[in-house]
């Protein structure tokens, strides 16, 4: 049985204390591995982003050339947003539907199915046998696909107040869809990069800004630690819609001073917000700390991103990384240690191995921005983003090995 680790997500606030109402499915015969949406994605993703990054790096550096179907960069860019993301992403929602509509899970064949999609997809980007049109259909089929079955949840389950994620990810795999054109055109890909990232920041804002207070309040609630933070708030709601707004602005008009201002202030209210949930007070707890972390990178990416479109203190790349390095790696691996604890029937407990994932990847993180110095010579740069990869990756691939037996073998309580 699902745990509430992700069923929580989004859930209006008197709904998060009912964990009796969690819906009870038919227990799954078949593999272990194969029950849930989660345990392929989480095990496929992780695997991949350790391995692909370590490949752009020899590319990057020079010490490898392999035709993929795009350019080296827009791989890199591609698979990095529309690969690995998208990938968890599936295995995030495929767990939490169910929860949400009372709704079988996807299960078996059908999952299995799905998850050999997107492995056909990575399969087909870095080695296009079928062709460039072919490679490209497959890739962007896994996102719409995944869409569809988003909204026929919602509509066959009346779930309206999920509407939001539905539009995110339809938003996702039309910037997919729009990658590929414009890559086939050798057209530049600039705005379907900036919609993926935008998508991006908003799932970070509205799903990690439901997870961070909620699980900090479970957390602080069973100390009787108090004050306890409100899930959500007016200053939520604010931060939220300028969030929307900052990142529409950058889509409309990417260069404008309106638009560097108005990604400042939601960057300024996203990080305001996170002072509000009183995150510190969860230091002995990793599992909840790093929800904090994770959130405090999106804060800081859109402070950042407003003021390299200003031109001050920032390139737009360097901002860029604070919000995929940063805090889609810390976030992503929040929710896909605590789901896979919580799911499987373990404790959610932070091991060293778990520790050391989060220590990792937000290494990974800043020495991946800190690389990015037009003034630093060649080889130290290089140095620096061999070192970012060992750590980012190493989290990724760390993660593998440690959880991989959980998502592999059955749940303690079943």
């Amino acid at each position: 049985m699902a745990s509430k680790e992700i069923q929580m997500v989004g859930q209006p606030a008197a709904a998060e204390q009912q964990e009796d109402d969690e819906p009870t499915f038919p227990r799954y015969e078949g593999a272990a591995f194969l029950s849930y949406g989660f345990r392929p994605f989480f095990l496929g993703a992780a695997l991949f982003a350790g391995l692909a990054i370590f490949a752009w790096v020899a590319l990057f550096a020079g010490k490898v050339s392999v035709d993929f179907l795009y350019p080296p960069r827009e791989w890199h860019v591609h698979e990095m947003l529309f690969g690995y993301l998208p990938a968890l992403i599936a295995g995030f929602l495929l767990t939490a539907l169910p929860n949400w509509t009372d709704r079988m899970p996807l299960r078996g064949a059908p999952l299995l199915l799905f998850f050999l999609l997107w492995l056909g997809g990575r399969l087909l980007m870095a080695f296009p046998w079928g062709g460039a049109t072919t490679a490209s259909v497959i890739d962007g089929a896994f996102l719409a696909i995944l869409a569809v079955y988003v909204w026929r949840e919602i509509v066959a389950a009346g779930t309206w107040d999920r509407t939001p994620i539905g539009v995110l990810v339809s938003l996702y795999a039309c910037a997919n869809i729009l990658f590929h054109v414009n890559a086939l055109r050798g057209s530049p890909t600039d705005s379907p990069e900036r919609l993926a990232l935008s998508v991006m920041t908003l799932m970070l804002t509205i799903i990690g800004g439901r997870l961070a207070p909620t699980f900090t309040r479970e957390y602080l609630a069973d100390r009787n630690i108090s004050p306890l933070p409100v899930v959500f708030s007016r200053v939520d709601g604010v931060a939220i819609v300028l969030v929307l707004l900052g990142v529409v602005a950058w889509n409309l008009q990417p260069e404008s001073l309106g638009a560097g201002c108005l990604v400042i202030v939601a960057g300024v209210a996203s990080l305001a917000r996170l002072l509000r949930w009183g995150g510190w007070r969860t230091w002995h707890k990793p599992l909840v700390l790093i929800l904090h972390i994770g959130y405090g990178w999106v804060g800081l990416f859109l402070v950042a991103l407003g003021m390299s479109i200003l031109g001050v203190g920032f390139t737009p790349e360097n901002a860029i990384h604070l919000l995929t390095t940063g805090a889609m790696g810390t976030m992503t691996l929040a929710v896909m240690t605590r789901a896979s604890l919580g799911h499987t029937g373990r404790p959610r407990h932070a091991d060293r191995l778990t520790m050391t994932i989060y220590l990792l990847v937000n290494i990974g993180a800043l020495l991946r921005i800190f690389s990015e110095n037009p003034v630093t010579p060649t080889a130290f740069t290089h140095a620096m983003l061999g070192l970012s990869a060992l750590g980012w990756s190493g989290a990724y691939l760390l993660f593998a090995f440690h959880y991989g037996p959980y998502l592999v073998g059955p749940s303690l309580d079943e």
